[in-house]
Order: structure tokens, then sequence, then C-alpha cells
């Protein structure tokens, strides 16, 4: 049996098959032309960071592309909606009231005689708006609160602790009929000072969480030994490693404001006319649910769509960053 023969290389030149062959350059050749390299590394070989796997998650995954498109759609409809909207929601005709569908107006006409379809097409504007706004506030605040708490501990900690099981005792529908029944503004700030007001202690105690797990890792007590700042730890170590929970309860936090302005709206203390609003055309349309239940399927589709959507991205983006579902 011959004996195998190795070149200057190191590589096998021919084996006892009779086979000629060079593994060790046809496996680096195999690796060097892979496009993303070994498992978990990237085109150059690089360690992918958690963020650039849940991008490449997110791009394969349907739920994701179709929630996806759909919050698209209800963001340029929402800041143009004359793109498929030519009407006024403001102009009436109290001839058409209550009337279906008519040439040129495909969701007929609400018991004011306003064209549905205008209104539940503008109407979109201001549960984004509100839903949106109060996200960004409850998540700016709830993440700088929580994420100091968590950092520094102590007195702090035991505050904003003792703080937020305060709020947590309040119902927040029960607490939007107290505080919003006497506002007369017809904007959507209130309606959103309210959300922020009593939603940043769910986000505070994510973010506390998440910055005492990310603060007992290894790179930040090496950071510290280093004699990093707080600023630095905070900015640099912690917050990159501990972001990620709170982007996810955000996601879906988001469909749940837009849902509560509408409740708040359908019991009157939301949202207010001249306002146009899903909740306020779904409370109009309530008592004509037998006679034009059009009017009501209407606005109340367009917002089940937008909270499914927004809680559909919300799990998308959960499941990408979860690093125990991989």
């Amino acid at each position: 049996m011959p004996e195998p023969q190795y070149d200057d290389g190191g590589a096998i030149a021919s084996t006892g098959a009779g086979g000629a062959t060079d593994l060790a350059m046809s496996e680096a050749e195999t690796l060097e032309k892979t496009p993303s390299g070994p498992l978990g590394t990237g085109p150059s070989g690089k360690p992918r960071s958690l963020w650039s796997d849940a991008w490449r998650d997110l791009r394969r995954n349907p739920v994701f592309i179709i929630s996806a498109l759909v919050i698209l759609f209800l963001v340029i409809i929402s800041i143009w909606p004359s793109l498929i909207a030519s009407g006024n929601p403001l102009q009436c005709d109290l001839a058409k009231a209550q009337e279906g569908s008519q040439p040129g107006y495909p969701f007929g006409f609400n018991g004011q005689g306003c064209d549905v379809y205008t209104r539940t097409v503008y109407g979109a504007r201001a549960s984004v708006t509100v839903g949106v706004c109060a996200t960004l506030g409850v998540a700016l605040i709830g993440s700088v609160l929580g994420g100091l708490a968590g950092f520094f501990g102590g007195a702090s900690d035991a505050i904003l602790s003792r703080v937020t099981d305060i709020f947590f005792g309040i119902p927040v529908v029960l607490g939007g009929l107290v505080l919003l029944s006497v506002v007369t503004s017809t904007t959507v700030w209130p309606v959103v000072g309210f959300m922020v007001l009593l939603g940043w202690p769910q986000l505070s105690r994510i973010a506390r969480g998440s910055v005492i797990t990310a603060r007992q890792n290894d790179y930040v007590q090496a950071a510290r030994a280093l004699g990093a700042s707080n600023a630095r730890m905070l900015l640099r170590h912690i917050a990159p490693n501990a972001v990620a929970p709170v982007i996810v309860v955000a996601t879906i936090a988001l469909g749940t404001y837009i849902s509560l302005e509408a409740t708040l709206s359908f019991l009157g203390v939301g949202l207010k006319p001249p306002t146009v609003s899903w909740g306020i055309d779904i409370s109009s349309a309530s008592p004509y649910i037998r006679n034009a239940p059009h009017m009501l399927l209407w606005p109340a589709g367009a917002l089940a769509i937008t909270v499914l959507a927004f809680i559909m991205l919300g799990d998308a983006v959960r499941d990408a960053l979860d690093p125990k579902l991989r």
C-alpha cells in the first residue's frame, strides 16, 4: 500500500485511493469563497453583532415584512392622506345620512352625511400620531429613569421602585376618565401626555432590569477596572446591550396606545371633534349598527388592522432580538 506523500506546504498530494487532491487548499478556498464565512461570522470573517443577526432574521421573516409594509402605508397616508382620499372629512350632506356604498363613495356615509372612506383615511393621522408620540415619550422617560436607577442602585432605585408601584395601582381607563374629563383641548397632546404619565413605569422596570443584567457582564467590569467613567460605561458599554428589551416592549406598546386612544375617544374623554379619529367615528356609529353597519365596520376594521400590524411587528422584533430563540 503506497504511503501518502507530502509537498512542501504540508498538504496531501496523493492518497491510498489513488486520487490526487489538496484537502487543505480546497478547504481554504471553500471558506474564502463562502459569502458569510463560518457560522456566526460576516463576509470578512468577523463575528456578527446581535443587531446584524437580528436584521438578517427580520429580512427573512414574512410576518415582519407584511407588518412593516402595512405600517409604512399607514405612515404615508397619515402624512399625505390626500394621496388616496381627495374629499374633505368635515364636509357632510345630511340628505345622504346613513346611505350605503355609491359610485365615488365606496364606504357609504355616516349619520351626518360625511364620507366614511375619507374619514377613515384621515382618521389614521390622529391615531398614528398619538401612538408614535406616546411611545417615544414613554420610551425616553422610562429608559432614562430606569437605566439610571438600575446602574446606580441605592436610594434612587428604591424610590423609583416605590413610585412605579403607585402608578401601577392606577387603572388606565379610570385614570383617563378622571384626568381627561376636565380637558377641553381638541388637540392630541392631552391624550399623549396622559399616556406618557401612566405608561413610563412599565418601560422603566424593563430598562432597570436590563441595565442591572448588563452591568454584571465582564466587559463592564473590565471597563470599570480600566478607569472608565460612569457616563462612558452607560453610553458605550451598557446602553447598546440593554436597549433591545426596551425596543421590543415599546414596539408592542405602540399598538396598545393606539387602541387606548380609540377607547378614550369612544368614551368621550379622548380626542374631541372636529378632530377626525377612528374612536370618535366608532362612538358616533355604535347607535346605528343595525341600520347602517358600514358606519362602524370600516373605522373599526382600520383600527384592528393597525393594532395588529404593530403587535405583529413587535413579536417579530422580539423573536429576532432574543438570543434564546436562536
